[in-house]
């Protein structure tokens, strides 16, 4: 038994919208979901065979004050920036992206030689002390991303944090998150520890599992509605959020066919948010600073 495991706090299912110059996604959550996620901001999914639906990308925009997460299962994302920063970011890569005080970019989706696209957009907020901090990249191949084969057919991605004293290769994040691709062989068992005080969800890929360690709970509540199907014995499947309650641990129960998904946690900021579009402040006045140095041409600052 583990120690002080956490138990699920709502499920979330992510929703269709529309995004830059018509990239269709589906988000698990936003704006009216702070600060109860903080640090996080945003989580969006993107999915698609049909190249209409994400070649149009995400024309030249600005960041101030946040860090953008991008990881990619299928196809690629072909980005560039105000700081002659350029590539492709392809099936299994991670760009970990500071915006600090300021970076203007671009990002146009590709789809693989079969025209699909899968990846997953995660915004993560900076505290007040690092918002105006130097702008960086972590840009990790997948070659690059330490994989975990566990007992029993286990298998964890660790782009962030560590699994059994294995780190991830991104490194230096001011709220300390923890960032993993977990796969659960069917009817298997995950445990991991995640420190107390720090927010965690899970999103599911693939399959289905049980996210709570003695599966009680088999009716979630979700924003428009609620999550029951007492034939699954309330395991949860692709495109819902597991936002857990506090605690030291978490425990996943995979279903008969298995389950892959993400597992994220990190520091909370506590600090008061100010958000318009891609930039996150502290204050209204910051974001009218923000907005009026990019209509001035003096947004960049180093």
């Amino acid at each position: 038994m583990l120690s002080n495991p956490r138990r699920i706090r709502k499920v979330i299912k992510s929703m269709p919208t529309i995004e830059g110059a018509g990239v269709h996604i589906k988000r698990a959550f936003g704006f009216h979901q702070v600060p109860e996620l903080d640090p996080f901001l945003l989580f969006d999914e993107f999915h698609s065979v049909n190249r209409m639906e994400y070649e149009s990308g995400f024309p030249r925009h600005p960041h101030r004050g946040i860090e953008t997460i991008t990881y990619i299962i299928e196809g690629g994302i072909r980005h560039e920036d105000s700081l002659g920063n350029k590539g492709v970011i392809e099936a299994g890569d991670v760009q970990w992206m500071t915006a600090g005080s300021g970076i203007v970019h671009q990002e146009m989706s590709e789809g693989d030689e079969k025209g699909h696209l899968w990846g997953f957009q995660l915004w993560a907020n900076l505290p007040a002390l690092h918002k105006m901090m130097k702008p960086r990249y972590q840009e990790i191949k997948s070659s690059k991303i330490p994989e975990l084969l566990m007992e029993k057919g286990l298998k964890v991605r660790i782009i962030c944090g560590d699994v059994n004293g294995v780190e991830g290769p991104v490194k230096e994040i001011v709220t300390d998150p923890e960032y993993l691709d977990v796969t659960v062989p069917p009817e298997e068992k995950f445990s991991h520890i995640t420190p107390p005080g720090y927010t965690a969800f899970a999103y599911v890929i693939e399959g289905k599992g049980h996210f709570d360690e003695g599966r009680e709970l088999c009716a979630f509540e979700i924003e428009g509605g609620r999550y029951l199907d007492p034939a699954e014995h309330c395991a949860i499947g692709p495109e819902y959020l597991v936002l857990y309650g506090d605690g030291d641990s978490i425990e996943v129960t995979a279903g008969d066919k298995g389950v892959r998904f993400l597992l994220i946690s990190g520091k909370p900021i506590g600090e008061p948010v100010a958000w318009y579009g891609p930039i996150v402040m502290n204050t209204q006045e910051e974001l009218r600073t923000a907005f009026e140095e990019y209509r001035k041409n003096i947004f960049i600052k180093s």
